[in-house]
């Protein structure tokens, strides 16, 4: 009996060494190899960092600063985007890796009829996200938009990452 209750306390005193150790849980979207994860689990301990929305930087400076044609397609939006963004991780010595949540603006392009160019948007994601290098999927909305801050911008996303 003094032995069972021994072990019973050298685990509720190790409990919060298991729970400390964990790692974020990453569940796949059931039959899907789309490239985010259907929900992030995050165990106590671990600390949210939370960066504001990123829009993406000047890819032609001639153009006037209002307009797509300054800062690229949505493709290149993307890419600017995701780059800024893996800046501002490394300078707080994260990665994109440690991204748990996504949330995604997308403005309607005239070149799709007014509609977000989702496949353009998906063509720079990929690039960061579910790659070899790189195969940890954050949990991620996308939604069209009217507008963001500058009529030029075609792409605005912020997230959430999990310090390890």
């Amino acid at each position: 009996m003094q032995t069972s209750k021994f072990v019973a306390l050298a685990l509720l005193l190790a409990a919060p060494a298991f729970a400390h150790a964990q790692d974020v849980t990453r569940y796949k979207l059931p039959n899907s190899n789309f490239p985010i994860s259907a929900a992030v689990e995050i165990p106590a301990g671990k600390s949210i960092v939370f960066l504001s929305g990123m829009v993406p930087p000047v890819v032609d400076a001639k153009a006037p600063k209002d307009s797509a044609a300054a800062y690229g397609d949505t493709k290149t939006q993307t890419i600017g985007v995701l780059t800024a963004i893996e800046k501002q991780l490394q300078s707080m010595h994260l990665d994109m890796g440690d991204v748990v949540k996504m949330q995604v603006f997308l403005v309607g392009d005239e070149a799709h009829g007014g509609h977000m160019d989702f496949a353009g948007f998906m063509a720079g994601y990929t690039q960061f996200f579910g790659t070899k290098e790189q195969p940890k999927l954050p949990a991620r909305s996308a939604f069209q938009v009217a507008g963001l801050a500058n009529p030029g911008f075609r792409v605005e996303i912020e997230v959430m990452a999990v310090r390890p």
